[in-house]
């Protein structure tokens, strides 16, 4: 088991769990997409439904938007047997969507987060909103073309910590 504090966020994401054009018009069809961006659950439906149920009540209990047009989706618990591995999956909406951030701002930077602990969890949680503190980043995420420019944007502002 990696120590979270010494695994960076950047290499915990990768292109293919990077989409730059979601679709969707509403908080639920933007979970939908991000999950179906997880490559670890590709073709196992039942485990894609299993986050989605975990990620809606999560959301049930308060937003995940964090203000600034920043989402942070995760399960409140452990997804013990989902994955192996903490997995961060990325999202951009051109326009944004409402998603309950207490600024009321339409998220447009959504951050999906599955990790097999509590633990880490929490530990990714809290080094992603640190750094999408930072409006540049936030400004050069929302500008970003290709995946490996997004990936290249969390090392930089994480190597600023």
């Amino acid at each position: 088991m990696k120590n979270t504090s010494s695994v960076a966020l950047s290499d915990l994401i990768s292109p293919t769990t990077i989409n730059l054009n979601l679709a969707s018009t509403d908080r639920d069809s933007v979970l939908n997409e991000l999950v179906r961006q997880i490559p670890q659950l590709a073709g196992q439906p039942a485990a894609q439904q299993t986050l989605l149920r975990a990620l809606r009540e999560r959301e049930q209990l308060n937003s995940t938007g964090i203000g600034d047009g920043v989402a942070l989706p995760h399960a409140r618990n452990a997804l013990v047997g989902l994955v192996d591995e903490p997995i961060i999956v990325f999202g951009r909406h051109a326009a944004g969507i409402p998603y309950g951030a207490i600024d009321s701002i339409p998220a447009r930077l959504f951050f999906l987060l599955i990790a097999p602990t509590v633990t880490q969890r929490l530990g990714i949680l809290a080094r992603l909103s640190r750094v999408l503190r930072d409006p540049k980043l936030r400004q050069s995420l929302l500008a970003a073309e290709q995946p490996e420019q997004v990936i290249a944007l969390i090392r930089e502002a994480e190597e600023k910590l």
